[in-house]
């Protein structure tokens, strides 16, 4: 599919020009605004010296300046780069120097950690500030000056299919690495609807004969960071079919409330989660407040499980509503759906696997549904170049296997004997303990099912006996006591002896990243502190 993101910007503004494109905290852009603000943009980031194929850093929290600079990178053939909000100095410096960015936007509120960061990076680097009344670090320009006295008509330039854009991991294995994705390669993953069972559109003239199709996504409110892939990948989806994103700042406290204003307010069809980090407070605020949510046709999460007590919830207050959980990562788009409604009930972590994924064992061949072994989930057609500047990590992500390539992010899961895949959890976490492999997956999902917990982290640690143990770190709510025994002897109702954990540490601290993923690092250091005290 010969597509590229900014010449699809191009073709659907003047279509929706009087519709809303953003609506922020800030206020609402029509695509005409925003059209000829992303215009404008493109063009001061070239008239600062960046070239075409030169990659952008984003340092920001949700709002508009997100998307009018992904907007304005993808049809100046600039490239996006994603940085954690929550980064310290060291991290900031380690993307920009792995990615060979040559310009950081960052919010204003992060301007101490980018000042911190060294000089000669600083000295190559063009800083732009957004958020502030003057930026505050010496030689930034600010945000809005880009845009001062530049034409706002489209670019004119040719572009190409193979323009990249940059989705950097979580790095909760070793530092993060920049997944490279051609425009076309992920265009036909996200315009290809899993749920509705669409391919892509082939070309540009296609796309627009179809973008008044109803769609379950045209009024997302994207609640997720759009530094993370669910995020980033719910705004270009809407972009390119010409919808209205609605975000909120998520620099600040996290409030459910005005999450639901804003469903009520701008009609929202979607809402765009990170699994029970968000979710479990979404829902708690439906159950106090009095709150619209008719519009709502899909609340969707993908990255992290979603638990289906939560799930049962929502579909109270949204009976007509998809609760939709989509499994996928960084390298690979589409490789289960979980679709959950108030006429069915979906077990946490049971997917159907998507139409271009399959399940294979270490030696190659596919694992046969119904025999209880494992296998690594992978997936075939639309997928990335690979990891940028490591070829070692790439060979072993990016695999041939029948003389196919295929994307193999490191889930392990079981196929039952209806095709259904059980999700495990990552290959790299999975802890043996006396012969017997443990994913911790499985162990955190049979503990968020007790009612007094609100999120675990299992893992191993060093055992003389037994190799590894089996070891969790739980959090509660701040108020509340639970005896581990309790705990225990409830998890012995859904798993075997061995998967039990040895010890179980409470904490009222959050256990997730920003972007909604485990910080297991953050549960280890918990643990041990747990443990010396």
């Amino acid at each position: 599919m010969p597509l590229n993101y900014g010449d699809i910007l191009d073709a659907v503004a003047p279509i929706r020009a009087d519709q809303f494109a953003i609506s922020s905290d800030t206020g609402d852009l029509t695509w005409r605004e925003f059209d000829a603000r992303t215009n404008a943009l493109a063009r001061g980031l070239l008239e600062k010296g960046l070239k075409e194929g030169d990659k952008v850093c984003f340092l920001m929290f949700n709002g508009a300046p997100y998307i009018e600079l992904l907007a304005a990178c993808l049809k100046a053939r600039l490239i996006h780069v994603n940085a954690n909000f929550r980064y310290l100095s060291h991290e900031i410096e380690y993307i920009l120097e792995n990615s060979d960015s040559t310009a950081l936007v960052y919010d204003a509120r992060l301007a101490e950690r980018v000042d911190a960061i060294s000089s000669s990076i600083k000295a190559t680097t063009l800083l732009v500030e957004t958020g502030g009344e003057a930026p505050m670090i010496k030689g930034a320009i600010e945000f809005e000056a880009l845009l001062n006295n530049q034409s706002t008509a489209p670019l004119g330039i040719e572009r190409s299919p193979e323009d990249l854009i940059f989705l950097y991991t979580g790095g909760t294995t070793g530092n993060p690495k920049g997944v490279m994705w051609p425009h076309s390669q992920q265009l036909m993953g996200l315009l290809g609807s899993a749920i509705e069972d669409k391919s892509a559109p082939a070309t540009i003239e296609e796309l627009i004969a179809h973008i008044d199709d109803p769609k379950p996504y045209l009024i997302p409110l994207i609640a997720t960071p759009l530094m993370h892939g669910a995020g980033l990948y719910t705004a270009l989806t809407t972009l390119c079919n010409g919808g209205h994103i609605v975000v909120t700042d998520n620099g600040k406290a996290f409030d459910a409330a005005h999450h639901w204003r804003l469903v009520e307010k701008h009609h929202v069809d979607a809402v765009s989660i990170v699994g029970d980090t968000f979710a479990k407070p979404l829902a708690a605020e439906l159950e106090r407040g009095d709150y619209d949510v008719s519009s709502v046709r899909i609340v969707g999460s993908s990255g992290v499980l979603w638990s289906t007590p939560v799930k049962k919830q929502f579909l109270e207050h949204m009976p007509d509503a998809a609760m939709y959980d989509a499994l996928g990562s960084s390298e690979a788009m589409g490789l289960g759906t979980s679709i959950m409604t108030a006429g069915g009930v979906s077990e946490s972590a049971m997917f159907n696997i998507g139409p271009q994924a399959k399940v294979f064992k270490e030696d190659g061949t596919e694992v046969l549904p119904g025999s209880g072994e494992a296998g690594f989930l992978a997936r075939s057609g639309p997928m990335p170049l690979g990891y940028y500047k490591d070829e070692e990590k790439t060979a072993e992500t990016f695999r041939m296997i029948g003389g196919v390539r295929y994307a193999v992010p490191g889930d392990m899961c079981t196929v039952d004997a209806s095709g259904t895949i059980h999700l495990l959890g990552r290959g790299s976490h999975c802890i043996n303990t006396g012969g017997e492999k443990v994913y911790p997956n499985e162990v955190e999902e049979a503990i968020k099912m007790h009612d007094a917990m609100e999120d675990a982290l299992v893992f191993g640690t060093p055992d003389p006996k037994w190799g590894s143990a089996v070891q969790a770190v739980a959090s509660t709510p701040e108020s509340l006591s639970i005896d581990p025994e309790d705990l225990r002897a409830f998890l012995r109702n859904s798993l075997a002896g061995y998967k039990i954990p040895k010890r179980i540490v409470f904490t009222d601290q959050s256990l997730r990243m920003a972007n909604g993923k485990p910080d297991y690092a953050l549960a280890r250091a918990i643990f041990e502190n747990a443990a010396q005290s």
